[in-house]
């Protein structure tokens, strides 16, 4: 980790703690989804690199769950790179929120702080969610994150394919 207080053993994310790490691309103006092995969720650069490798019309967008508890979004397009944190103060417990804090230059949050979103809550308006809607999204403390990245996927016009993905689809 750069630039924190924290020693590397403060904060670890086991890769059976990433739920799911996916990728989903507009390409040709069709939206493809594909899964991401999740040693690439394990910090922000590695999750922007795989990310960059997709073609886009509109650049990519990384969908990273972890521990049914928070999740990450990072949109790629070129060299910029934008992200959003469903809960700083995971960054005390998992290294994917830590370096996603680190990233957007944020103090590291204490043990006791309150959960929020940080980060770039307009990221997706240029694909039709703006910020406000994302803010009540993410102001639900009854969605879990499979829920909330499904309905975000859902108004962007994916959602089945990433339903599929992550195991939301029934048979």
């Amino acid at each position: 980790m750069h630039g924190s207080a924290q020693s590397e053993e403060d904060v670890v994310v086991p890769d059976d703690d990433v739920d799911y790490a996916v990728a989903a691309f507009h390409e040709g103006g069709v939206w493809q989804v594909a899964e991401l092995a999740h040693d690439h969720a394990a910090d922000i650069e590695g999750l922007a690199a795989a990310l960059r490798r997709f073609p886009s019309d509109h650049g990519a967008l990384g969908m990273v769950a972890v521990a049914e508890d928070f999740f990450v979004l990072v949109r790629v397009a070129g060299p910029r790179t934008r992200v959003l944190l469903s809960d700083i103060t995971a960054a005390t417990d998992f290294e994917l929120a830590a370096s996603a804090v680190d990233f957007l230059h944020l103090p590291q949050p204490e043990y006791g702080d309150e959960r929020e979103a940080a980060g770039d809550l307009g990221l997706l308006r240029d694909l039709g969610v703006r910020a406000i809607d994302l803010a009540v999204l993410l102001d639900d403390e009854e969605l879990h994150p499979d829920e909330l990245l499904s309905d975000v996927a859902q108004r962007l016009g994916f959602g089945r394919l990433f339903d599929d993905a992550i195991g939301l689809t029934s048979a």
